[in-house]
This record gives structure tokens, sequence and C-alpha cells, in this order.
């Protein structure tokens, strides 16, 4: 444990050397530089979205305008059945994302470790990432029916093999020198793992936890599209229901439901990975471009 210590000491030392000196704005200048630039972002959406109504090419019943649409999100927010759904789907995508982390890691750190798992399971990775969406939903059915099983089946599928790359792509990415210094202090095996590999792999590996989100969700909401639950239905599966009976205005409202919060945790990884690139030295804080 004392050597332990005393190569992290001597490292932290040389990843102090590399460290941007930063300055910091208000947390004021900070918000309305994040906010702005989206709600400029939907800003035109919503209009090219109220062109396209006034164009009249689609029918009125069929593309509803961004007024009533939101009109009717406001209703569908202050219901008991809403919450319920998105409380379903929240809690699959979370179990989802966990395991597919986990798994993804674990497959990732042991091919950039060790030769034959990389070239047993490299052609094998690619197959999984080129593999359409739509596939899994109808495999985790096949062998799990319709079940919350088969839905974290398919999320697992769908995203670990992209987490598997991202963390592999990752850890190859570590420069030989940080390698070769460690063991030069004495860093052997897990322990150049633990302190060397892994942080300076560490800016990938949050990329890696927001790829893994992204695919995570697009992969949850096909999921629930196509695997109904009797009894937990998510928003995946209300958004169907709600294309299957016509109801396209409660359609767009899920959609919307979807995409913000996709937004939303997509927002918070994309400020750890500006922090954790601040802190590595990889952007300077003061960059009006960070």
């Amino acid at each position: 444990m004392a050597v332990d210590a005393d190569i992290q000491a001597r490292i932290a030392g040389l990843d102090a050397l590399t460290v941007a000196h930063t300055s910091h704005r208000s947390w004021k200048q900070n918000l309305w530089r994040a906010v702005w630039p989206k709600v400029a972002a939907i800003v035109v959406v919503l209009a090219i979205w109220q062109l396209a109504v006034w164009s009249h090419h689609w029918r009125s019943y069929v593309l509803y305008g961004p007024g009533p649409t939101l009109s009717y999100l406001k209703q569908l927010v202050t219901s008991e059945a809403f919450w319920s759904s998105l409380g379903v789907t929240a809690r699959r995508a979370l179990e989802g994302f966990v395991l597919s982390i986990l798994i993804g890691s674990a497959v990732g750190i042991a091919a950039a470790r060790s030769w034959i798992v990389r070239s047993g399971i490299s052609s094998l990775l690619t197959g999984l990432q080129s593999m359409p969406t739509i596939v899994w939903p109808l495999f985790g059915a096949m062998l799990l029916g319709l079940s919350n099983g088969a839905i974290l089946l398919v999320v697992v599928l769908g995203t670990s093999p992209f987490v598997a790359r991202a963390i592999l792509s990752g850890l190859d990415q570590v420069q030989p020198i940080l390698i070769r210094a460690g063991r030069t202090l004495g860093a052997r095996k897990l322990t150049l793992v633990r302190h060397v590999i892994l942080p300076a792999a560490f800016p990938s590996v949050v990329t890696a936890l927001q790829q893994g989100w992204a695919f995570t969700w697009r992969t949850l909401m096909t999921a629930e599209v196509l695997i109904p639950v009797a009894g937990k239905l998510g928003i995946g599966t209300k958004l169907d229901d709600a294309y299957s009976q016509q109801f396209f205005q409660v359609m767009m409202a899920y959609m919307i439901v979807i995409l913000l919060v996709g937004i939303v945790i997509d927002s918070f990884f994309q400020r750890a990975d500006k922090v954790v690139r601040e802190r590595w030295g990889l952007v300077n804080a003061s960059d009006d471009h960070g």
C-alpha cells in the first residue's frame, strides 16, 4: 500500500505539469453561455415546424402546429399516468445503461490488455455495431417474450459493443511515454492500469459514457415500441399506441418528451466532459469555444 501511495504521489506530480491554468467566469455567464445556443436552436426548430404547418402540405389532423402540441404537452405532464410511464422508462434506461457500461468497459479493458482477446472480439464488436437496431427487439422477444428482461437484453446488446469500442479506443490512445514513465517509477500490472493508464484515458472514458447513454436511450425507445409489457408501459409504448390510434398530436407530444430527456442527460455528460478535459489540460477554461 505504501508503494502504491508513493507511485501515485510521483505520478500526480508529473500530471500537474500538464494541467491548464483556468480562469473562472461568474455562474451567470456560464449559465447564459450554456442556455442561449439551446434556446436559439429550439426557436429555429419551432419556426421550421410552424412554416411546415402553414405550407398545408400535410392535413391539419396529421401535422399539428407547435401551439396545439405544446398545449397538449402541458396537460400531459400534469397527469399521473405520464409520470408513471416516464418512471418505468427511466428505470429501464438506468438499469440498461449501468449494465452496458460495466460489460462494455470490462470487454474494452480486456481487449486493450490482451492481444488474444482483441483478436477474438474485434471483428465481433464491429459486426454487433453494424447490426440494425430493430433486430435486437425481435431477438429479445424471441428469447424472453414481452417482458422487462427482453427490453433490458435489447439495451445491453445494442449499447455495450459501442462502449467497449470507445473504451478500447481511449486506452489505445494513451501515450506510450506515460506507460514507460509509470514503469520507471515502479508501477506494474494492476498498479500501472489503476494509476497511469485509466487516469490518462479518463477523458475517453467520459466520452464512452456519453456515447453509451445516447445508444441506450435510442435502443430503449425502439425496444419499448416493439416490446410492450403489460402493466408496465413506458414512453416508447405510449408513443406507439398514439400512432396506432392516429392520435398524432399525442404522438408528437411524446416525441418532444423523448427529445427533451435526451437533451437534458446529454447536457450533463457534455458538462462532465468539459470539466474533465479542463482538468486534464486538453482545453482551456478561458477558451471562448470551450
